[in-house]
């Protein structure tokens, strides 16, 4: 085991993965910008480590910066959290340039998974499902309308780079194409400096529903259950929950076993999460792999029992996961509602300021993952995410009303907060009977601006 890990990351999941450490008696070395000097990750840690100012080239983006730190204080390993470096191979390659254990997966599948078009091509190979369209990115205007049309509108023009919900267009008609594609291309290259981008086939209303999966360095795979990640605005995710209201043990077990193929095709370890699309038929289809781990982890945590940062930080140490699959069991049910410093009315405007009061709703079934407290101030630098509120019950409708009563005793005064419209969004009954898809939370916020 590791006697010190930096933790190349800020918030709720720099302070997660700190007590992971302490839990496996390691030292943890936190670094942080200027504008964080009094975050509580950079406060509970053994070390912390200012690597520069608030803009994140300068800082949590600044690869030379923070191997620096590591080295200076002796950190045999860095854990990336999510975000920022966690999915940049040239990072991972770096860090073993300086003999420091990078806790994720080696820089070559980061690199053959991170196009998210030559990922798709990988799985195709291995026989997993993928959704009709492009193999690989598109070559011309020519090349895309004969994909286009071959897929059959609508169809999703996407950045190969991509993330986030980041160059992604939807498509019509084919005299939207050439106009889509330049809109893309052009997204693609200010957030990940790569234009290109690739076609495929939009499903109408599909579930979105991802596998957790980790793999050690001895060849041993598992799953973990699945997360139904459906609500989301502008394909941000919302809330999350563990495990799918549409997903039955046969279809898990098939999901289960198509990720697991999907990583083994990579010589994929350490955790990692495959994303799918599942139609009205329960028809499933490959979308993207992140390699990293999930902001939404928590619920499969709650599920499941199973430690994933702690496990991330055995398996980069060479440890064994020492569980099989026949040892993974669901109990219960989770959810996880995404609490922001924004404004609901005002499109989801963030609102940074200083938090002036503070109270967290707790008992049993409840956790709180943050890194806020009464006198924090949250910065218009870094995304606005206050806390991860998680509620796990014996079953689904238990979940749904510990959730309830969480969200109705969260106070936060000082900014802005979206936990009124999460609440509202826990009430409504397409929530309640698990009828909802990837498109319910932009026609639902349709209806709700027009009252």
């Amino acid at each position: 085991m590791f006697r010190k890990i930096l933790i190349a990351n800020r918030g709720e999941i720099a302070v997660r993965i700190i007590r992971a450490c302490r839990e496996l008696g390691v030292r943890s070395v936190a670094v942080y910008s200027t504008a964080d000097k009094n975050s509580l990750h950079a406060q509970i840690a053994d070390e912390a480590v200012c690597i520069g100012p608030p803009a994140t080239k300068d800082s949590y983006l600044n690869m030379n910066a923070i191997i620096q730190a590591a080295v200076n204080t002796g950190a045999q390993a860095i854990h990336p959290g999510f975000g920022f470096l966690s999915e940049n191979a040239e990072f991972a390659r770096l860090c073993e340039k300086n003999n420091i254990v990078f806790i994720g997966p080696s820089y070559k599948s980061i690199e053959m998974l991170g196009d998210k078009a030559a990922a798709k091509e990988t799985m195709a190979a291995a026989g997993v499902p993928v959704i009709p369209g492009s193999k690989g990115a598109v070559s011309s205007l020519d090349d895309a309308r004969a994909v286009a049309e071959k897929a059959g509108y609508p169809v999703l023009v996407k950045a190969s780079a991509g993330g986030g919900g980041r160059g992604i267009r939807r498509v019509e008609a084919p005299e939207e194409l050439e106009n889509q594609i330049t809109a893309a291309q052009q997204e693609a290259k200010n957030f990940f400096g790569d234009a290109s981008v690739y076609i495929e086939k939009f499903l109408i209303n599909p579930h979105h529903v991802e596998i957790q999966i980790i793999a050690d360095t001895h060849g041993n795979y598992i799953y973990l259950g699945e997360r139904d990640c459906s609500m989301q605005r502008r394909n941000q995710k919302v809330l999350e929950e563990c495990p799918s209201p549409i997903v039955n043990e046969e279809l898990r077990r098939r999901m289960g076993e198509a990720a697991v193929t999907a990583a083994r095709q990579c010589g994929y370890y350490n955790a990692g999460t495959i994303e799918f699309l599942v139609d009205e038929e329960k028809n499933f289809y490959f979308m993207e792999m992140n390699t990293r781990i999930q902001v939404e982890h928590p619920i499969t945590e709650e599920v499941t029992g199973f430690d994933l940062v702690k496990a991330q930080i055995r398996v980069a140490a060479g440890e064994e996961l020492g569980v099989a699959q026949e040892d993974i069991r669901l109990n219960g049910h989770a959810i996880e509602c995404r609490i922001n410093a924004e404004n609901p009315e005002l499109d989801f405007r963030p609102s940074p300021g200083t938090i002036k009061s503070l109270y967290v709703p707790g008992g049993p079934g409840i956790r709180i993952d943050s890194a806020v407290y009464q006198g924090y101030t949250i910065t218009p630098f870094y995304d606005s995410m206050i806390s991860k509120l998680i509620a796990h019950g014996a079953n689904r409708d238990e979940a749904i009303m510990k959730m309830k009563w969480a969200l109705s005793e969260f106070i936060v005064e000082g900014v802005e907060t979206n936990i009124d419209f999460q609440l509202e969004l826990i009430k409504r009954p397409e929530f309640k009977n698990g009828c909802y898809d990837n498109g319910f939370l932009n026609r639902y916020m349709e209806v709700r601006k027009n009252k």
